[in-house]
């Protein structure tokens, strides 16, 4: 066999071994829904992890999650989107009410701001700190009030988890990395909004 055949035959096996281990983009899309335009949100997936939309986000009542290894139903080390329609006055309006939640249920919990840096929308995030010893990270994103949508990133580990600074940097990585773009005609199979 010629030399270049066997590139081709090298580059086409490296193509499906990609395809097999995931795509590096994740996008999720919701058609228009009265004063809601139709829109597609995509975020770089983390190396190794795997995005799902229709099965298990589905069954869970979110849009989408990202996960690495097998999935387990925990919702430890899965992050979380959720886009819902917006019916608050502002994000930090979105923020105070989760926050005022996240503290009812357990008072002696601790809320620090998570740093964000989102290009392409407004993204606030917060770090609580659970009596449990749990730990919940939200990213909170208002793509705009002609979107008529707002969004969350979430994701919850054990405060003591060995590989927690990873996890928070690759957290951050794909809510820094979420666009919103709005779509010109509706898309097939809208997406589940919620809050």
């Amino acid at each position: 066999m010629k030399r270049w055949c066997w590139g081709l035959l090298l580059l086409l096996v490296m193509s499906v071994a990609q395809a097999a281990t995931g795509d590096k983009t994740a996008a999720v899309s919701g058609a228009a829904d009265h004063d809601i335009p139709a829109w597609t949100l995509r975020t770089d997936v983390p190396d190794g992890w795997t995005q799902d939309c229709c099965m298990y986000a589905k069954a869970i009542g979110v849009n989408l999650v990202l996960y690495k290894g097998e999935w387990t139903g925990e919702p430890d080390r899965v992050m979380v989107l959720n886009v819902w329609p917006s019916k608050l006055s502002s994000l930090e309006a979105e923020m105070q009410e989760d926050r005022h939640h996240y503290l009812d249920r357990d008072p002696s919990g601790k809320a620090s701001v998570f740093a964000v840096d989102n290009k392409s929308m407004t993204c606030r995030g917060v770090l609580y700190e659970g009596t449990d010893h749990k730990d919940d990270v939200v990213v909170f994103c208002d793509p705009g009030l002609i979107t008529g949508i707002r969004l969350s990133w979430s994701m919850a580990l054990a405060h003591d988890d060995a590989q927690k600074r990873d996890l928070l940097a690759l957290f951050r990585q794909v809510a820094e990395q979420s666009l919103y773009l709005k779509q010109p005609a509706a898309k097939t199979g809208a997406a589940k909004t919620q809050h």
